[in-house]
């Protein structure tokens, strides 16, 4: 997802400061750990039905709504996703078994395909239906026309904010509308994480219901827990030194190279801009990644029984509470039809996901991810995906990289389709 709303246009926040606000999510962050752990009866019960992720993730949003905080004033976010998502895929690939993961097979990728051919017709389908009780809709003329606006959203729900900025001037698309379908990337996307971060929580149950086939995935747990278990001790000033060490020293590896990558790349292939590959975002991504990979083939996988994945998780949870502050739930109200639009876009391609994963009997890990790979990319697939285990976190990120490559063209198809619609 790409795009951020503040509470109010300018910062009007009670509390704009970011050390403070910062302060203020790691409290939220630390009263929600605090009660999960809780054996009162009330929280127990609590969290039997709400994930503590997802508390972590709308309590800010709630806090942004109600203008204590100003998430889109805020450089917290950029932070976070600069330095502490690298950060997290060095560390939770530390225990990681590449082969394992190679062995989860071909459900994944057929998931994830699944995921973009229902944003794809999701977005004509609910601009139809929408269509017939408020007709303006589908007002073909000018720039600021909402089908226009649908294609950025169409780029980011299937690659990321490069694929929605190709779409705006593929599409010459207008700064209202562009707006507008920012907001609904972000507040639609968002629910739909929830939504997939309630199914984690459940996931073991669902799949035995169905009687997915999980083997792989449990025979990649056992790996990492394994690697774990025989590595495990009580950890020293110097272990947690090192762990720090080798995520942030790849982070900013990943950084540097990336400073030399992208503009070679726009001077010398300006044509691979469609494949999203001059993006810096996508590029730091990727080789922190593949970082963390190669030190998971080196002594620094005994790191692992230090706590490094655990560091790593640590790094998501203030992630998704930097995420989370972006929401403002309060813009749902001024252009409703807009989110009603994106609910049933979203609906499509969630429907979609489901019966294709039950006839294939995947797990609900298959359909999740494939899922956020789409729709939210590189920034909170592997969010979905340390929901179900931190050593997960690298499919999650690979399947995004996939959606940048996808993104443009599946934002033209779905173009071209919306164009169809309202006959322009």
């Amino acid at each position: 997802m790409a795009g951020a709303t503040s509470a109010e246009a300018g910062n009007t926040a009670l509390i704009s400061a970011d050390p403070v606000v910062f302060g203020i999510l790691m409290v939220v962050l630390g009263v929600v750990f605090v009660t999960e752990k809780s054996q009162h009866g009330f929280w127990k019960k609590f969290y039997a039905v709400v994930p503590a992720l997802l508390l972590c993730y709308f309590i800010p949003g709630l806090l942004n709504t109600f203008g204590v905080i100003d998430g889109g004033a805020s450089k917290l976010y950029p932070m976070a996703r600069d330095y502490l998502l690298p950060l997290a895929l060095v560390v939770l690939c530390l225990a990681c078994d590449l082969n394992a993961i190679l062995k989860l097979g071909p459900k994944a990728v057929i998931l994830f395909l699944t995921g973009t051919v229902g944003v794809i017709l999701g977005a004509p389908l609910a601009l139809m239906i929408m269509g017939l009780f408020d007709p303006s809709l589908l007002d073909p003329a000018g720039e600021n026309a909402i089908w226009r606006g649908m294609t950025t959203t169409a780029g980011s729900w299937i690659g990321g904010g490069a694929n929605q900025a190709a779409m705006k001037e593929v599409y010459a698309v207008g700064a209202d509308v562009f707006g507008k379908f920012v907001a609904v990337d972000v507040i639609v996307g968002n629910i739909w994480m929830a939504f997939l971060l309630f199914l984690a929580a459940r996931s073991i149950k669902l799949d035995a219901m169905r009687g997915a086939d999980t083997r792989a995935l449990e025979d990649l747990r056992a790996r990492v827990e394994k690697v774990s278990l025989e590595n495990t001790r009580i950890a020293k000033t110097d272990d947690f030194i090192k762990i720090l060490a080798l995520g942030f020293g790849a982070t900013g590896l990943a950084h540097w190279l990336t400073s030399f990558i992208v503009p070679f790349i726009k001077e010398h292939a300006p044509h691979l801009e469609r494949y999203s590959l001059t993006a810096n975002f996508f590029w730091v991504t990727v080789l922190a990644t593949t970082f963390g990979l190669m030190l998971s083939f080196t002594r620094a996988k005994k790191l692992e029984g230090a706590g490094a994945s655990k560091i790593g998780s640590v790094a998501i949870y203030v992630l998704v509470a930097t995420i989370g502050m972006q929401m403002n739930l309060a813009s749902i109200f001024s252009d409703p039809e807009l989110f009603i639009l994106g609910l049933i876009w979203i609906s499509f391609h969630g429907a979609l996901m489901i019966l294709v994963a039950i006839w294939l009997k995947a797990p609900v890990f298959y359909m999740a991810v494939g899922s956020q790979a789409n729709i939210g990319a590189a920034a909170s697939a592997p969010i979905v995906a340390s929901a179900f285990h931190p050593a997960l976190a690298p499919v999650g990120v690979l399947l995004a990289v996939l959606g940048y490559a996808l993104g443009t063209y599946g934002g033209w198809v779905c173009g071209q389709l919306l164009r169809m619609v309202v006959g322009a």
